[in-house]
């Protein structure tokens, strides 16, 4: 019974933080964050946007409840990460990978591994299409699920796998300014300016623009599944280079 009366006396004391008509004014500030926020999420399979839309309400509706503003919190840096919480944590509880792919993922898991052995770096994905005999639209599409897979960490093994290492977002998050941050955001540089026009421009148009997959589709004349696919193929580029790098320094 103590559990309960704790999270009773917690929910009173943040029900007397925001008054309801506070609450409902947050809300509305804020559908633009949540927009913003689904938009630049990569659809899984099987999946509508507006899934995501209502998964990532929830989560503002309950950062609306929940937050306190005399703990000095801008509410939408609060209410991001209730938004994006509560949207992966609905695909975690959701299989939005079909068993194909998922053997598709875990035969180019073990194509990276043979090649790594064999060359001492990850293979280009090219390599991998014609090793596994995949035309490359089909390794492009497995990176982006292996990646929306990653992200919401579908399997409790992804984050230990080679391929999910490669896909995961190579910017630091170090505050500091450190000597090795400095370094790491250098050679992201370089690594940026050695990609193909199209991923460059995807990642130039995601993070340094901050534009939805949709907006960039529209730019590039192209799908916004297939952008979603060009960013995962752009990351694994960033980080197969950069870890490169790094064992060439080491």
């Amino acid at each position: 019974m103590q559990p309960q009366r704790a999270l009773q006396n917690a929910t009173a004391a943040y029900a007397s933080a925001v008054t309801p008509a506070q609450r409902d004014a947050l809300v509305l500030e804020h559908i633009a964050l949540l927009k913003h926020i689904v938009g630049r999420m990569a659809l899984p399979g099987g999946m509508e946007r507006d899934d995501l839309y209502g998964f990532g309400m929830l989560g503002l509706l309950a950062a609306a409840d929940s937050f306190d503003p005399s703990r000095g919190l801008k509410f939408s840096t609060y209410a991001y990460s209730r938004i994006r919480g509560a949207i992966l944590d609905a695909l975690r509880q959701r299989d939005v990978l079909s068993r194909g792919m998922r053997e598709r993922m875990r035969d180019i898991e073990r194509c990276i591994e043979r090649h790594e052995q064999q060359h001492g770096a990850p293979p280009q994905p090219e390599e991998i299409a014609a090793e596994l005999g995949l035309p490359r639209e089909d390794v492009d599409e497995v990176l982006a699920a292996a990646r929306q897979a990653g992200s919401a960490s579908l399997e409790d093994e992804h984050d230990a796998t080679r391929l999910g290492s490669l896909l995961c977002d190579p910017r630091s998050e170090d505050p500091s300014e450190s000597v090795e941050h400095a370094e790491l955001k250098q050679r992201l540089v370089e690594a940026i300016a050695e990609l193909p026009q199209q991923e460059q421009s995807v990642i130039t148009l995601y993070y340094a623009e901050g534009l939805l997959l949709r907006d960039i589709g529209e730019i590039m004349g192209v799908t916004e599944s297939r952008v979603s696919q060009i960013h995962s193929r752009a990351i694994y580029l960033l980080n197969r280079r950069l870890g490169t790098a790094t064992e060439r320094r080491s």
